[in-house]
């Protein structure tokens, strides 16, 4: 397991480094399904970044330098073990148009709390809701 992990890991290191180092003004980056739990750095640099695919990985903590991409309108987070996350610098991102948190244990207070403060499509499961086995 760790040493598949660590593979995903550099597969991913690899991609963001590439599309970093190419000047490419790449406009999606679809990163699911490697065992995630962070993101490289390096990520912050994607200034035209649109799309984000982190869905099916093992984010406990939302990737909060996310909330630095002025050009990034969709995240997609499904299905990993988000608790909370930064609501009001979500709602400062300029071009944000979607959110996509289902089959993650959101605590109680961002799904109260998030909506009125937001202005754009915040897509969360029922609480206690489990993913659909593969």
């Amino acid at each position: 397991m760790l040493k598949k992990m660590g593979e995903a890991v550099a597969r991913v290191a690899r991609k963001v480094n590439e599309t970093v180092e190419s000047g490419s003004d790449t406009l999606e980056l679809h990163l699911e399904g490697n065992f995630l739990h962070r993101l490289p750095s390096e990520v912050s640099a994607l200034q035209h970044l649109k799309a984000i695919d982190l869905s099916r990985n093992q984010f406990q903590d939302f990737p909060e330098q996310l909330t630095a991409l002025p050009a990034l309108e969709t995240i997609n987070l499904e299905e990993n073990e988000i608790v909370d996350v930064p609501v009001e610098k979500l709602a400062a991102m300029p071009a944000l148009r979607s959110i996509n948190l289902r089959f993650n244990p959101l605590n109680a207070e961002v799904r109260v709390i998030a909506p009125p403060l937001i202005k754009f499509d915040m897509l969360m499961s029922p609480e206690g809701a489990r993913a659909p086995l593969p």
